[in-house]
């Protein structure tokens, strides 16, 4: 038989996981089988050649399904049925596809783009039929891309809270702030006084600093009254500059007190950090690179 789309893999992996923890490669392992693939089918590989193809769209089953609450994350490779997929399984439907996920909130809130920065705009759903091969390449990685973010933010709150100044730090040094790596690890997470959780240098020689407060929250956005909190502490450093990190999101109050203040204070909320991440190489690396290429006219002329 013909390898199964991912969608037509989202019920099987959801069942696979209704007896308790599995890893993932458990479930491709027994889904191969299940399905009676045979070995060719299980061994052909994506043009990558890093992943077979039955395995890759097994983990994008399991992917969409968290996205929509029907499964949880408990550890590195492994998962686990949630209240909401085993609901789903009292009942279950002929299949689960992305229409069927579509009737829960987490995962239309996903497809959405949902509390992004209004720097980035969301991610409409297109029909690719109405897309030109171009476009649907792009339509396709802004996906990955927005389901990597997704991911990295999870892993980002679910590390202590030690590894998210880390983070900052190291996402500062790879955009080109600090200095060296040593010298903007000293820096930031070291003065933990005056509401302020760091510094780090502009530049190589430190002419000028940036002070950093991060905020690790899962749900609470960051409010107006945090802002004016950090403001405060900018003017006791004698500081013209701020940097404000949050792994949630800032209130609409908080982004205008933050424009109405007469200090620049630069806000980073949980997607706009993913993004960057993603943008400067912090906790993810490239898988595959495809190139598109197209007809050299002066080798004909």
């Amino acid at each position: 038989m013909a390898i199964p789309d991912f969608q037509s893999l989202m019920l099987p992996v959801l069942r696979a996981s209704a007896n308790g923890e599995v890893k993932i490669s458990e479930v491709v392992s027994a889904l191969g089988s299940q399905l009676r693939l045979n070995d060719a089918e299980l061994s052909e590989l994506l043009p990558s050649g890093k992943q077979t193809t039955f395995a890759n769209r097994v983990n994008w089953a399991k992917s969409y399904l968290g996205k929509a609450g029907l499964i949880d994350m408990t550890r590195r490779g492994c998962f686990v049925i949630s209240e909401k997929g085993r609901a789903v399984l009292a009942a279950p439907p002929t299949s689960i596809n992305i229409k069927f996920l579509e009737t829960f909130p987490d995962f239309r809130l996903f497809r959405e783009g949902g509390g992004q920065s209004s720097e980035i705009p969301a991610i409409p759903a297109v029909n690719l039929k109405n897309l030109t091969p171009d476009e649907i390449i792009r339509s396709a990685h802004a996906e990955l891309d927005k389901s990597l973010s997704a991911e990295l933010l999870g892993k980002v709150l679910a590390a202590p809270p030690d590894f998210f100044e880390r983070l900052v730090v190291q996402l500062l040094v790879a955009m080109g702030y600090g200095g060296s790596a040593a010298d903007a690890g000293r820096a930031l997470g070291k003065s933990g006084d005056g509401g302020v959780d760091g510094v780090i240098d502009q530049d190589a020689l430190g002419l000028d600093r940036i002070y950093v407060q991060a905020k690790r929250y899962a749900d609470n956005k960051v409010s107006a009254g945090d802002i004016r909190d950090f403001f405060g502490s900018l003017d006791r450093f004698k500081a013209s500059k701020g940097l404000f990190v949050t792994t949630s999101s800032f209130s609409p109050a908080a982004k205008e007190t933050a424009d109405l203040l007469s200090k620049r204070i630069v806000l980073i909320d949980g997607n706009l950090l993913t993004r960057l991440m993603i943008r400067y190489d912090i906790g993810c690396r490239v898988e595959e690179t495809i190139q598109i290429k197209k007809v050299d006219e002066e080798f004909f002329d």
